[in-house]
């Protein structure tokens, strides 16, 4: 028995919060059945994030089929910023009030671990980055963090079933089990060599027993052509200065030749050690950084009743639709009924609301995704989306980033 829950008790509202069964009792007892519009929104993001990719939009997509709705929101994949409306909902409340604790729980910690990996694809530049976080995350939700890490901008994943959700072959080097088993790194890596398929990269972890520098150099004369990469994931406690070990390894490798060989780090990286050590490492084994990353503290409040525009104190009544420059990035927020646009080009036709100060058309952001409980959009695979957060992320970061 684990404690988690199942697809079909999420879909039936197993999982929701109790106050929202007790409204469905209660306005089903006076005979009310109201028609709502609710929306959502981040009034403040994490840390000091200015921006965050939108993430979870799927599996709200799936919970909500079938059931009697309309669903306007950004596709996932989208930056925002902090009060910009990125999903809305329309239908009769008893319908789907009871849904609010799941969908915010997609949206919130999805969209927090896409943001994560792409402030850490930014910070590693075109290195190659991949997801190692799996294992501190319960094993229910594996598939979801590996997922949403892959859209974020990780070029891999290590989580087996996590590869399969986004249909990526799984990525990782060797553990130091090993190792510690084989009794030797040498013996451990030419052990790898020998049976693991040519289509795996050869990794050698370097700091399970001996100082990283002399055992890079005794596994590049082993493995010599066939050696791809060695990964320090040296212990904190061991570190001292990370950076003048690394240094060291990339010298002697240099010094007598091995120029191809790859350093590959991981252990207690995030964004802020990744630009700390880009100068000499090639890869990243990225954890509890991406997958613990902190939630989008999103909300859903209800903004129109019965087609009159309501909402509590703190809030903008009403319908709104987000607008982008696709040239400078900036954002504006506008009334979403009295918006009109050409649907085949998206572009507002009023002039005074649809340019920007830079010259440059606004782009609507706001799209259906479910018309009467019907999806109306296709569901983009992973690569997809990983393209479109590579795509905004190239404007925030300032550099190219390449694709892997």
């Amino acid at each position: 028995m684990f404690h988690s829950v199942t697809s079909q008790d999420i879909k039936e509202g197993k999982v929701t919060d109790i106050y929202f069964t007790r409204t469905f009792e209660i306005l089903k007892a006076k005979g009310i059945n109201k028609r709502v519009k609710g929306e959502i929104i981040a009034k403040k993001l994490p840390r000091d994030w200015q921006w965050a990719v939108l993430a979870g939009v799927e599996e709200c997509a799936s919970l909500l089929e079938g059931i009697n709705v309309n669903v306007k929101c950004l596709a996932e994949g989208t930056f925002f910023r902090e009060y910009d409306p990125v999903f809305e909902i329309e239908g009769n409340y008893t319908d789907f009030g009871v849904y609010e604790t799941s969908v915010l729980g997609f949206l919130c910690q999805a969209s927090g671990i896409a943001t994560a990996a792409a402030r850490c694809r930014r910070a590693a530049g075109d290195r190659l980055l991949i997801s190692f976080g799996a294992r501190r995350m319960h094993p229910a939700i594996s598939p979801m963090i590996e997922r949403n890490a892959f859209i974020g901008g990780c070029d891999g994943v290590s989580c087996i079933k996590g590869a399969g959700l986004i249909g990526e072959e799984p990525m990782g080097t060797m553990p130091h089990a090993l190792i510690l088993i084989m009794g030797d790194t040498v013996e451990a890596t030419r052990a790898f060599d020998e049976v693991i398929s040519k289509r795996v990269n050869r990794v050698s972890l370097i700091d399970t027993f001996n100082d990283e520098k002399f055992e890079a150099l005794r596994v590049a004369k082993a493995l010599d052509k066939n050696l791809f990469a060695v990964r320090l994931d040296t212990p904190s406690s061991r570190r001292g200065n990370f950076l003048e070990i690394i240094k060291e390894v990339r010298w002697e490798l240099d010094l007598r030749g091995y120029n191809s060989v790859k350093l590959f780090v991981s252990g207690g990286m995030d964004e802020k050690s990744i630009l700390e050590l880009n100068s000499l490492v090639d890869a990243y084994g990225v954890g509890t950084s991406i997958s613990n990353a902190p939630v989008v503290d999103f909300s859903l409040d209800i903004i129109e009743i019965e087609g009159v525009p309501r909402a509590k104190r703190g809030k903008m009544s009403g319908s709104k639709k987000l607008l982008r420059c696709p040239k400078c990035f900036s954002c504006r927020v506008v009334p979403g009924e009295e918006l009109k646009v050409k649907s085949e080009e998206l572009r507002v036709k009023s002039e005074e609301e649809g340019r920007c100060d830079c010259g440059e058309s606004f782009q609507l952001l706001t799209e259906p995704l479910i018309e009467n409980g019907r999806i109306v959009r296709d569901i983009p695979k992973p690569q997809e989306i990983r393209r479109v957060v590579l795509d905004q992320l190239r404007h925030f970061s300032g550099q190219p980033i390449k694709e892997r």
